[in-house]
């Protein structure tokens, strides 16, 4: 049976919801147009993908140009210039060491292969017993079932347990909600050596890698790690052998005002996962870059990763990704992202003043997560049943405006979080519009939540 267009639906956090959904019609720029004429301001680029809007006609000219050549070169049988441009445009904006890549298409199917690509380097040094992960509670990966179990996302996993690979998980890092008894001027010292610890609990023989994200994505709400957290882990992972795997599907590729989001901290990890700004939705896209001490390895024994699929380089795709790299770079969009960032934080903290209920405002660039609490003072989460971040959400897109709710970033269950991402071209009336409709629409959910 076919699925009902309209029905019960997962929401971002996993979560049914009774709605309606809108049948999208065209966008341009920041906006979005539903076929019954209603304009959205698209405040959150989707879920964090549309980092130069909809409708860019540069995009859209150089993806016709290519599939008016050919659309997509089986990978086995030849490579392409638009993958052998987009691998050297990101080799330029990931840095030296970074230059190993592998083209897919999305975010989860980019961490898949980096959980491979680990294990396999591991391999072919001899080490076949290093097959254990490490990530942090409140974490998502993905969907595939490797990338789902190195994820802390109750909902999402519920049901496939009993199917997923072992990994441990050690603590959220959040200033906000430091582990008990934790101050915040210790988090990143808490949280390293309980990394260290863990390493040594399974056994530094047994384990391949750490993955966590630079900035916490829809599992936490936008969550930074604090200052010398990254480093401090860098020593760990190094210490024991095991490889650091930065998972900057939703943070990365500019979207925290660097082009890597580890850049921030000044760390590079052994291997990234990046997607949604990569191509900007303008088609499915994700890569897995790896640095050249991963790849000399496995090219000396293997020839290669041992890692894919059908579509993996899909010239199309690829040549939507070198359109908007080039335009990103062009226009400078990632250093207008962070110099612009803290203005757009200051803005939506200056429209939710007065709002009780806002616990805290936080983010990196044009990435802002806002968490929602019942009370301040004690930081205790709303009900569950209340679906706050999810009211949010559908007053926001009655008013005009898309967002990003997601509920569970305490421990699965508990609390609610609203994420803005607009597109890196948005400008700074938009921002002040964007900031205006979302502080009315949480002004509005609370209220109706309220009255009962």
């Amino acid at each position: 049976m076919r699925p009902r267009p309209h029905a019960n639906l997962p929401s971002p956090s996993g979560m049914a919801i009774a709605t309606q959904l809108p049948k999208v019609q065209w966008g341009k720029g920041i906006y979005v147009h539903d076929a019954s004429g209603k304009t959205y301001i698209d405040a959150s680029g989707g879920p964090a993908v549309f980092c130069l809007g909809h409708g860019h006609e540069e995009v859209n000219e150089a993806i016709k140009r290519q599939l008016d050549r050919i659309a997509y070169g089986y990978r086995y049988t030849f490579t392409s210039d638009a993958l052998e441009e987009l691998r050297s445009l990101v080799a330029e904006a990931c840095g030296p060491g970074l230059e190993s890549m592998l083209f897919c298409c999305g975010g989860s199917e980019a961490v898949e292969s980096a959980l491979k690509i680990a294990l396999q380097y591991h391999a072919a040094r001899g080490e076949m017993t290093r097959r254990r992960f490490i990530a942090r509670r409140r974490s998502w990966h993905g969907n595939t079932l490797g990338a789902l179990s190195v994820s802390d996302f109750l909902v999402r996993r519920a049901p496939f347990e009993g199917a997923l690979i072992e990994a441990s998980f050690v603590s959220a890092v959040r200033a906000y909600r430091p582990p008990p008894g934790v101050a915040v001027d210790n988090l990143a010292e808490f949280c390293a050596r309980e990394l260290e610890s863990e390493i040594l609990r399974i056994g530094p023989q047994r384990v391949a890698a750490f993955i966590f994200e630079p900035v916490v994505g829809a599992a936490g709400g936008v969550v930074p790690a604090p200052p010398t957290y990254a480093a401090r882990v860098r020593e760990v992972c190094d210490r024991y052998g095991v490889l650091m795997i930065a998972d900057e599907v939703m943070c990365g590729a500019g979207r925290c005002g660097t082009w890597r989001a580890l850049e921030h901290d000044g760390v590079v990890p052994d291997l990234m996962a990046v997607a949604k700004g990569l191509g900007a939705g303008y088609l499915p896209l994700g890569a897995t870059i790896y640095h050249g001490r991963v790849a000399e390895v496995i090219d000396r024994h293997d020839g290669g990763p041992l890692t894919g699929h059908t579509f993996t380089g899909h010239t199309a795709a690829c040549a939507a990704g070198v359109a908007v790299q080039r335009i990103v770079k062009r226009d400078g969009l990632v250093a207008r992202v962070r110099r612009d960032g803290p203005a757009l934080l200051a803005r939506i903290t200056r429209a939710l003043e007065g709002v009780e209920a806002v616990g805290d405002i936080r983010g990196r660039g044009f990435f802002v997560g806002i968490e929602l609490v019942a009370d301040r003072d004690s930081k205790a989460p709303f009900p569950p049943a209340l679906q706050i971040a999810t009211r949010i959400g559908q007053a926001a897109a009655a008013n005009g405006l898309l967002c990003y709710p997601s509920s569970g970033n305490i421990d699965g269950v508990n609390g609610d979080t609203v994420i803005l991402a607009p597109p890196y071209i948005t400008t700074d009336a938009e921002l002040d519009e964007i900031a205006g409709r979302f502080g009315d629409a949480v002004r509005q959910a609370l209220g109706a939540v309220k009255r009962g």
